[in-house]
């Protein structure tokens, strides 16, 4: 008898309005796999496997604004937490990838940037 399984997460899933674009961002980004690909969905996945990075279309998608300055401020939804062994050269990599560094920096160790989409994510040392 097959052991019983409780819920477990698999995918996270961004919206963008060109999801091949902000996909191959990822891919380079993250060295992951391009596990499934249609035109409006493109799944990301570590060779290793794990939970996944799904990127879909949202055709009125409008860029977050992090920190939001007030309520009528497009909200960030969710972010990525990237761990990192040197945030010198993983932040270099990310820009030159088309990330942007954002401008507030609320701690030492922790880099928070914006992808092509401005969806915002942090780089962070590992102890």
């Amino acid at each position: 008898m097959a052991e019983a399984r409780g819920p477990a997460l698999t995918t996270v899933n961004i919206s963008a309005p060109d999801p091949g674009s902000l996909a191959r961002f990822y891919q380079r980004l993250l060295d992951w796999d391009i596990e499934a690909e249609e035109p409006d969905w493109i799944l990301l996945r570590a060779a290793d496997g794990g939970v996944g990075l799904a990127v879909q279309r949202e055709e009125n998608h409008v860029r977050p604004r992090w920190p939001a300055a007030g309520p009528s401020d497009q909200q960030m939804m969710m972010h990525l937490d990237i761990r990192v062994d040197d945030l010198e050269s993983a932040g270099a990599e990310a820009a030159a990838l088309g990330a942007v560094l954002a401008d507030h920096q609320p701690q030492e160790d922790v880099r928070v940037w914006l992808d092509p989409a401005g969806h915002p994510f942090c780089l962070w040392l590992a102890d």
